[in-house]
């Protein structure tokens, strides 16, 4: 009898035990464990990325042709202004085409001379002929007059009457042919010049760009600024199209953030923005943004709005913060560290006065830095874990110390 009841007691003790749920593991609150609380009220969504401050106005210097570096007038940092020399650089293949141009310039000069004394000459000429035809005309006619009258009293034959009237034909068609090319001539002085002179224009441009190209290796600066990108050395042989510097504007200088894509599509132009230099704040708004993505992120271009706080310079790397919109009436939580917006999510809610914490699904909305909208799952006044659970994934309940 004894030991069938301590063989029945074995077996309702190893049933019960058997029925028993698993001990709760412990979470240490002080250990790291990050936890918020459910309210109520008005939620700012911001988005936030990282960037740098780039300026608003860059001027890249190109080297208009090949040459060699002779001086180097300034350096990286250097504050400029228009028209101040950076750099100079030799090319006597250019110097040399530019002497060819001046001299071919110079011969369609004189080429121009030597026309139009030639067409003046000519034309000089044929009035010359013209003059002379007519009064060969003017003869023969006078000698056909009286002719004529001779002929009445039979003083001269009538063959030297018609000899002298196919003279005076002659000479009139001489006259006319002489002088139908002295308005030819006349016609063409002016289009033959013409030519000629638009051959001098060609020829001047070409001495002209010729010119710029030798005068671009005394390069300037085409605006005031500071001086960035300059590492040529004295010597150094530069290529035609190669940047040999840029001035910047530092007074003018603009943000572009790294902005998520999946937060980048609730970014809008004119939205209001903050942008942290780490040395001071500074007011914006958005004013560009790309329309392509690198990396997993959309640059958007921040227009400062504010004064920029002593010690802000072109690459600084800053932080932005940009304004959504502004919810009035929501539920919200602290943003947990695995959650994503508009899609379900398992939290440990706190129970049994903060002992215990168990998994529950949460329904989360809208998102922002540091909150998220909460659509269902969770009541007001609620303390949830919003540090990363995901240790336990394999239980539903853990115990809080």
């Amino acid at each position: 009898m004894y030991a069938a009841g301590g063989l029945a007691a074995l077996v309702l003790v190893t049933v019960a035990l058997s029925r028993l749920k698993p001990a709760a593991p412990t979470v240490d609150r002080d250990g790291g464990v990050w936890l918020g609380g459910v309210a109520r009220g008005p939620m700012l969504r911001e988005v936030r990325g990282p960037g740098t401050l780039v300026p608003d106005s860059i001027r890249w210097i190109p080297a208009v042709t090949s040459g060699r570096v002779e001086r180097v007038h300034v350096r990286n940092g250097a504050a400029v202004q228009a028209g101040q020399v950076l750099l100079e650089m030799t090319n006597p293949d250019e110097q040399l085409q530019a002497l060819s141009a001046q001299q071919q310039l110079s011969g369609a000069h004189q080429q121009l001379v030597n026309l139009r004394t030639q067409l003046e000459t000519g034309q000089l000429n044929l009035r010359a002929a013209v003059a002379n035809a007519r009064t060969r005309l003017r003869e023969a006619q006078r000698q056909l007059a009286a002719r004529e009258t001779l002929v009445v009293r039979n003083l001269v034959a009538p063959n030297e009457v018609l000899q002298y009237r196919d003279q005076v034909v002659e000479l009139t068609e001489l006259l006319q042919i002489e002088e139908a090319r002295l308005r030819l001539t006349a016609s063409t002085v002016d289009s033959q010049l013409a030519l000629q002179r638009d051959q001098i224009a060609r020829l001047q441009a070409i001495a002209e760009y010729r010119e710029d190209r030798v005068s671009s290796m005394r390069v300037t600066a085409p605006t005031a600024g500071v001086v960035q990108d300059l590492n040529l050395e004295t010597g150094q042989w530069v290529q035609s199209g190669q940047t040999l510097a840029r001035v910047v504007q530092p007074s003018k200088l603009r943000a572009v953030l790294r902005i998520p894509e999946t937060q980048a599509r609730d970014v809008a132009l004119g939205q209001a923005a903050d942008v942290d230099t780490r040395i001071g704040h500074v007011p914006g708004r958005v004013q560009r943004i790309d329309p392509g993505s690198l990396n997993g992120t959309v640059a958007v271009d921040i227009a400062l709005e504010g004064p920029l706080p002593q010690g802000a310079r072109p690459d600084l790397s800053v932080e932005g913060t940009i304004e959504i919109e502004r919810l009035d009436d929501v539920v919200f939580v602290n943003r947990p560290a695995y959650c994503q917006p508009n899609s379900p999510c398992g939290l440990f809610r706190l129970t049994e006065g903060g002992r215990y914490a168990e998994r529950t699904q949460v329904r989360f909305g809208r998102a922002s830095v540091n909150t998220m909208e909460v659509l269902g799952g969770l009541s007001v006044g609620d303390s949830v874990i919003l540090s990363d659970m995901s240790r336990w994934d394999a239980v539903d309940r853990v115990r809080v110390k």
